[in-house]
């Protein structure tokens, strides 16, 4: 859990952290979120993180609350007052705190800021994707512009309680022509049964992962090929390996879709290999 928490331009015990009650974000969904992976006390795939703030901020037009060089500054400390080397980095912004009302304030108010960090146990997690996990799947009922990182994340979290009464660690969402979309927190990957990489382009209704934006390098610079190809779970279940993508997740192996053994229910190759790449590119160009 984080020690201390940055809102509104000071930093407070966490214990003791508030917004107003009136905040857009509480009471509308108002607001716009990024999480950064933590490697070594260092912000990871920071520009990445930074353009899709500004992008989904945009979107919903909400004025940027600072400069990226002063935002850079607030995420970085912290990190150093909660004594973060591996861990996570969440920021949240809203429009702001006014009378409740749908339309936007007029005049414009102030954007909220929330930052927060706590560690995470690295070991713990490579454990975890060394033994792999499972996935269920869901009908995809978000709305129609998840390339926005909303705050409004009602459908991801009962889709996530659904994957963890299931015992797995993810949900995949599958639109109206039975294609995986991506994940509840995650984007969706596969090994196909031809041995091809896939994974769903970015023109559907998904966010647009920074993490598998990094990834899509990384594969790139190692000489393997990638489809950018939606698949159905019947295809996810008949692949050779399945992963997902996320700053909270890296690259985890998933060995079950829906209950069915993907192989001999191991992680595969090439998902070991690519987490091992992500990392390491991960830590080297951390800020």
């Amino acid at each position: 859990m984080s020690r201390f928490a940055y809102v509104n331009g000071r930093f407070v015990r966490h214990g003791e952290a508030a917004v107003h009650i009136e905040d857009r974000g509480y009471q509308l969904a108002d607001g716009v979120y990024e999480v950064w992976a933590v490697f070594d006390g260092k912000l990871a795939d920071a520009e990445g993180h930074f353009a899709r703030l500004w992008r989904s901020l945009d979107e919903l037009r909400i004025a940027h609350p600072m400069s990226e060089a002063a935002l850079t500054m607030v995420l970085r400390e912290a990190v150093r007052r909660n004594k973060v080397r591996e861990g996570l980095c969440y920021l949240q912004v809203t429009r702001g705190v006014a009378r409740r009302d749908h339309a936007f304030p007029n005049p414009a108010v102030l954007p909220s800021v929330v930052v927060t960090a706590r560690s995470l146990d690295r070991a713990a997690s490579e454990a975890k994707a060394a033994q792999g996990a499972s996935v269920i799947s869901v009908q995809e009922n978000r709305w129609g512009r998840c390339d926005i990182k909303s705050i409004g994340l009602l459908p991801n979290a009962l889709a996530k309680q659904a994957a963890r009464e299931r015992g797995a660690i993810e949900a995949w969402f599958v639109d109206d022509m039975g294609l995986v979309t991506e994940g509840a927190s995650s984007n969706a990957w596969i090994v196909d049964a031809e041995g091809a990489l896939r994974t769903r382009d970015t023109n559907a209704n998904i966010l647009r992962g920074v993490t598998r934006y990094t990834l899509l390098d990384v594969i790139r610079e190692s000489g393997m090929v990638i489809n950018e190809k939606p698949f159905t779970i019947a295809e996810a279940q008949a692949a050779r390996e399945a992963f997902i993508t996320g700053a909270g997740s890296l690259v985890t192996p998933i060995v079950q879709v829906d209950g069915v053994q993907l192989g001999d229910g191991k992680p595969g190759p090439v998902a070991k290999r690519l987490r091992a790449l992500y990392i390491e590119r991960a830590r080297q160009k951390a800020v």
